[in-house]
């Protein structure tokens, strides 16, 4: 039986999509502005990330992407709007606890312990994350050895499990960074520009090694990045944020349509190198 609200021809028989929908809604954000004195630094920001969804998150360096990062992981805290978490609360919690709620995140500059091995940083993280820091003095060695290794096998890194750090090529380093993040089983991953510093051979292995990983265990990824080539080949969704107002939303292919975009950020000739780019990554 149809039930037919408004006065349109709507049926509540599309509500049950709608409701699924909703329910992969993994991160929230809404109508988040911030300051930073009279400067009005992110102005009604909204925005959704799905579960195994990756949305990309472009602008010009200023035009508040890091601020954007920094009010999910809890850096930073909104001077109005609302951060949930599938449905919880996390707008000012601060980044040890949104950790704990399943937030994991990378950096620009990968953050690892250069004088310790591979699998010693991949342990180090992981009993963080088991909080049984107190026993790292008696036998850190031994915990969570097995788990670590697991890890990097996923990442193509286990046969680099004894070298030390400080011996890697960047973009192995920017692996096991990630390797570090995944180690908190996070629900959420936010990348600041995960490829920086990478070859751009590097830089696709990369992107396809996290869209497979999230797109398999239903991570939501947000990222930023300044390769459009990563960005269009990977990204289910594109942000474009210019003096922190979102200014286009949707999938790259949208994005590549918009006059707006086109204007102010990429320019003709990079929005067809970057869509050449996603029709080689995509087959």
């Amino acid at each position: 039986q149809a039930i037919y609200i408004g006065s349109g021809s709507q049926s509540i028989a599309a509500k049950p999509r709608q409701s699924a929908m909703e329910e992969r809604v993994l991160l929230s954000c809404a109508s988040i502005n911030t300051f930073y004195g009279k400067s009005h630094i992110l102005r009604d920001v909204s925005f959704k990330v799905h579960k195994g969804e990756i949305l990309a998150l472009l602008g010009r360096n200023g035009a508040g992407k890091s601020t954007s990062f920094n009010m999910v992981g809890g850096q930073l805290r909104p001077d109005s709007g609302r951060v949930l978490l599938e449905r919880q609360d996390i707008t000012g919690l601060p980044p040890r606890a949104i950790c704990r709620l399943g937030v994991g995140r990378s950096f620009q500059v990968a953050q690892t312990f250069l004088s310790m091995s591979v699998l010693e940083n991949l342990q180090m993280a992981l009993i963080a994350y088991a909080q049984r820091t107190r026993d790292m003095i008696a036998r850190a060695e031994a915990l969570f050895r097995a788990e670590a290794l697991e890890l990097l096998d996923q990442l193509g890194m286990a046969d680099a499990a004894a070298r030390p750090m400080n011996t890697l090529a960047y973009g192995d380093v920017k692996r096991v960074e990630l390797a570090i993040a995944l180690a908190g089983k996070p629900r959420l991953l936010l990348m600041d520009e995960p490829t920086a510093g990478m070859a751009p051979g590097e830089r696709a292995a990369l992107m396809r090694l996290v869209a497979g990983i999230a797109r398999r265990a239903a991570i939501g990824v947000l990222f930023t990045e300044h390769d459009m080539d990563a960005v269009f080949a990977h990204a289910d969704r594109i942000l474009v944020l210019v003096r922190g107002e979102i200014i286009a939303a949707g999938a790259p292919e949208e994005v590549r349509a918009n006059p707006e975009v086109q204007r102010v950020y990429l320019g003709t000739s990079g929005l067809r190198a970057a869509l050449r780019a996603r029709a080689v990554a995509h087959g």
